[in-house]
This record gives structure tokens, C-alpha cells and sequence, in this order.
């Protein structure tokens, strides 16, 4: 069967550097061999710079960043915990689901789909119920929002909670100071701005985190992401067999987190300000309105509304099949109303965008 080579710029993957799929080529090693752990050590390092942690506890869960969700909530609540879960989206709605599933209570602050998350409605929750931990999507993938989160935080630790955060869309697309900004769990994806392969989920987790699992009377829902174990796989000169790494996905995350230091932060984080502008720019000249409000608009993944009288499917099946261009639709309540334009890591490109615009142009106008 025929394999396309598409211009990825939906919600994710985004396109993959060249030299990560090389690296994937790289001959495999077993996941204990001495020069693999090496390559666990660099990843473990520039995952820290990239997240701006010293947190010890940082790693990259073998699977997608869904796991990485059930990392950081089936390690940190227990049957009767109390978790106040923050939704605008879809992502906030999955927050909750694993939350009742580990025998929490979820308490949920809800916001309309496309619209951040109020303060006041955060405190009148943590007031109102006895908070093991707060969750929050900072950029949430299915509508377009980049969620402010530092006041959040400072409330949540007033409360003595927890501060849990979804970064998969935001980790290195645009500023996410961990340490700073007091984050005590926090989980990410692989496919999205660091443009690596999907299928592993970098997390970190602080040392309040780290207490609370020390501290459980129960043991973690699921064994596999039970950190009381794998974390013995990621720490230490003898490392302590917990399951089988994925090598080469390995190998493209080592390779992947290289090119992100390579260009820099803040220069990565301006690249993708900068393409949204020039992405932004040309839709509006055609008529396009975006969802979500300017001063919360994600850089990396633009909701924007389709006009009247075009049809949400035969678009993006004409971009895709005379274009080789993906872009995602619209989720829940936004199903056939929006378009999810991704510029995510080696996709937020000026060549993207400008084909991107003249595709439409050629198809809408």
C-alpha cells in the first residue's frame, strides 16, 4: 500500500526533522546495554532544560501522552481523594474520567469550550472541598486555548494542593517554566511542537509529588505506571529491569530534544509566534474568524471557525487529496463548525503556511 508524504498541520503529528528519522535507523542496543542508559541519561537532562526543572523525577513514560495523564493521576490519588479538575475542552473531560476511575471525587471547574478557564470560579472550588491535587490543560488541543496559569498555581498551593498540568501541545511551542511556576506533575507528548515520532510521554513530578506517592495507603491502580517502580529504571548507575524500552523511539527523542536546544527556546517559542501571525494574517484577509480570543490563542494550534456555506469534510478531503495538506476538524460541540490548524515544531513553517493559504484559496475562493 502507498505511504503519502503529507504536510502534517492538523492537531498532531506534526512533521519530523530528517535527521530524527535517521536517528530511528540507528541499530538497536538492549535497553540495559550501558550505551542505552547513556542515551536515557541525555534524554532525562535535556528534558529537564526543556521543561525548566531540576526535578529529579523526570522521565519519558513509554506511551503516548494519554499515559502519561494516567501517570501523573493514577500515582497521585487514592480512593477518596478530592481533585479539582479544570474543563474546556476534551482533554480536561479525559482529566476527570481517570480521576473517577481511581476512586477520587472530581470536583469540576468548567469553562465554555474556547474560553479559559475563570480564576474566580478555580478559588470558589478550592474553597468549597478538601483538594488533594488541581489539574489543568494549559493548551487545550481541542479548541485552541492557551490557559494562563500562574495565579491558578498560587491558589492551588494556598489550598495545600497539588498543581497537575497537561502540556502535550504547549512543551517547547511556547513558554512552560515548571519550577516557576510551582507545576508538581506534569505530563507532555512526544508528536507535537518537539516533533518527535508519537508513542512516549515526557513527565516530571515534584518533590511535594513525590511525597504524595511516598505517603499512599494504597497501591497505584496500574502497575505499569506505577512510578514507586519505573522510576528505579531512571535513576541510578544499576538500573532496575521494569519493562523494554522503546529503542528507536528513543533514539528519535534523544535526537529530537538536540534539535530543540539546538535552536533555543525563546527562538523556538518566537518561530511559532511568528508563523501563527503570518498564518492568522492571511486567513483573516480571506474572511476567516478564529474562535478563541486574541490574548489566548495558542501559536501552535489555531481554531478557526469555517464560513457559512462551506463544508467542513469536502475541504479538508480535497486538501488532503490535491494537496497532500492535513488539517483537523473540529471536536464535541464543534464538530463540522471549526478547523484545528496545526504549527506545531518542525510544521510551524512560513513555506506551511503560505501553502496552506494558496490551497484554500484555490479551493474556497
Amino acid at each position: 500500500m502507498k505511504t503519502s508524504t503529507r504536510v502534517l498541520m492538523g492537531p498532531g503529528p506534526s512533521d519530523v526533522h530528517p535527521r530524527v528519522l535517521r536517528a530511528m535507523a540507528t541499530p538497536l542496543v538492549g535497553h540495559l546495554d550501558p550505551e542505552f542508559l547513556e542515551v536515557m541519561d541525555d534524554i532525562k537532562t535535556m528534558t529537564q532544560e526543556t521543561l525548566q526543572t531540576k526535578n529529579p523525577l523526570t522521565f519519558v513514560v513509554s506511551a503516548p501522552g494519554s499515559a502519561g495523564m494516567e501517570t501523573c493521576l493514577v500515582n497521585l490519588l487514592e480512593p477518596g481523594d478530592e481533585a479539582v479538575i479544570c474543563i474546556h475542552g476534551v482533554f480536561g473531560n479525559r482529566m476527570a474520567d481517570i480521576a473517577e476511575r481511581c476512586g477520587a471525587k472530581a470536583i469540576k471547574v468548567e469553562a465554555d469550550w474556547g474560553s479559559p478557564i475563570e480564576i474566580e470560579d478555580v478559588k470558589i472550588a478550592l474553597e468549597n472541598c478538601n483538594p488533594k491535587l488541581l489539574a489543568i490543560v494549559h493548551a487545550e488541543t481541542s479548541t485552541g486555548v492557551l490557559q494562563p496559569l500562574e495565579e491558578i498555581s498560587r491558589l492551588t498551593k494556598a489550598a495545600g494542593a497539588l498543581f497537575v498540568v497537561d502540556a502535550v501541545t504547549s512543551y517547547c511551542g511556547t513558554e512552560l517554566k515548571v519550577d516557576e511556576w510551582g507545576i508538581d506533575a506534569l505530563y507532555s507528548g512526544s508528536q507535537k511542537c518537539l516533533s518527535a515520532p508519537p508513542g512516549l510521554s515526557p513527565v516530571t513530578f515534584s518533590q511535594a509529588a513525590i511525597d504524595a506517592l511516598d505517603n499512599r495507603k494504597t497501591k497505584v491502580q496500574s502497575w505499569f505506571l506505577d512510578l514507586s517502580l519505573v522510576k528505579n529504571y531512571w535513576a541510578g548507575a544499576k538500573r532496575a529491569y521494569h519493562h523494554t524500552a522503546p529503542i528507536s523511539s528513543m533514539y528519535a527523542m534523544r535526537e529530537a530534544l538536540r534539535i530543540v536546544l539546538e535552536e533555543g527556546l525563546e527562538n523556538r517559542f518566537a518561530r511559532h509566534r511568528k508563523n501563527h501571525e503570518l498564518l492568522r494574517d492571511g486567513l483573516e484577509s480571506m474572511g476567516f474568524k478564529f474562535l478563541v480570543e486574541e490574548q489566548y490563542r495558542l501559536p501552535m494550534l489555531n481554531a478557526v471557525r469555517i464560513p457559512e456555506g462551506i463544508d467542513d469534510l469536502t475541504v479538508r478531503k480535497r486538501l488532503l487529496e490535491e494537496y497532500n495538506i492535513e488539517i483537523g476538524g473540529g471536536l464535541g460541540p464543534f464538530a463540522g463548525k471549526i478547523w484545528r490548524i496545526g504549527l506545531m515544531g518542525e510544521s510551524s513553517d512560513a513555506n506551511h503556511v503560505n501553502m496552506l493559504l494558496a490551497a484554500l484559496k484555490n479551493i474556497i475562493l
